[in-house]
């Protein structure tokens, strides 16, 4: 499929055609035969040119035929070309044959799996961290992946690299205040658009991304230990927000109870005092040592 004046032209797998090789090995058999058989008359009978024809032919034919062998094992095709124009991709197990001056480059369609190295990015917030990956793939398109790149098991390694850069500068690495998608917290979703950006990357080779994940994430060592203090102080803080919210609900529940079964009447400065008495109790760290009132609030 051609893009445009001057743009490279997409190859396309299709089915080769190839042969039974098993029945060319009948024929081999039988080639053997006949020059044995030759040669048996050469020493009992004067030779003649029919003979020798026949004799000659048949190491021909033989030559041929064993030329032209080859085999499929499970998972593996083999891309079959004519003086370098690609004739189609067999895929068929077992003993395969073709004409001898056809060309057979074998592509294993195996899954492969590529564990990256860690490299170091800046995530969206322009923090430097350390990060890698590890990615499932296998050749869809052996046409693609023959003809349309150079070297397809090195084109996949440098794109796995880019694709990682992409994806990882997109999210930052942790986040408590805006609830965004984070490197840390949201592993699926970065998986799977890891996934996405190399199934894109890779599509134009013929390569088919199954799995892809993040195996290593961790900040920088020039500012591991800032970011480690900084993300304690965002834990205690969001900790603290939500023990405030807690207490407050405490003590207004606290307050609506006493009032509805009347159990004491609590002017303004009576109700402010047990509010902060109850925010004392369930606000703070250590154990409240309760305080006997034996007067009012007014002596």
């Amino acid at each position: 499929m051609s893009e445009g004046k001057g743009a490279m032209v997409r190859s396309q797998e299709r089915p080769a055609e190839t042969f039974n090789g098993y029945l060319f090995l009948l024929l081999c058999l039988g080639a053997i035969g006949v020059c044995i058989w030759r040669i048996v008359l050469f020493n009992t009978q004067p030779p003649t040119a029919l003979g020798g024809w026949l004799f000659l032919g048949s190491i021909l034919s033989f030559v041929l035929i064993v030329c032209g062998f080859f085999m499929i094992q499970p998972n593996t095709s083999a891309v079959v070309t004519l003086f370098g124009e690609y004739r189609g991709t067999e895929r068929t197990q077992g003993l395969r044959w073709v004409w001898p001056w056809m060309g057979r480059k074998k592509i294993s369609v195996r899954q492969n799996n590529i564990h990256s190295e860690r490299i170091k990015i800046n995530d969206l917030r322009g923090n430097p961290i350390e990060i890698a990956c590890n990615v499932v793939w296998r050749v869809s398109d052996t046409a693609q992946a023959a003809f349309d790149v150079d070297d397809y098991k090195a084109f996949v390694n440098i794109q796995i690299d880019a694709g990682l850069r992409t994806v990882a500068s997109r999210h930052p690495y942790d986040d408590y205040e805006e609830h965004e998608t984070t490197l840390r917290s949201h592993g699926d979703i970065v998986n799977g658009e890891l996934r996405a950006e190399l199934n894109e990357r890779l599509s134009h080779a013929g390569i088919l991304v199954d799995e892809a994940g993040l195996t290593h994430l961790a900040y920088s060592p020039e500012i591991a230990g800032a970011m480690l203090r900084r993300q304690q102080a965002e834990a205690v803080i969001a900790a603290r927000a939500k023990l405030v919210l807690g207490a407050v609900s405490m003590v207004q529940m606290a307050l609506e109870k006493l009032s509805e079964e009347e159990i004491v009447q609590l002017d303004d400065e009576r109700r402010a005092t047990m509010v902060s008495n109850l925010m004392v109790v369930l606000c703070g760290e250590r154990e409240v040592s309760p305080v006997l009132n034996a007067g009012t609030l007014y002596q």
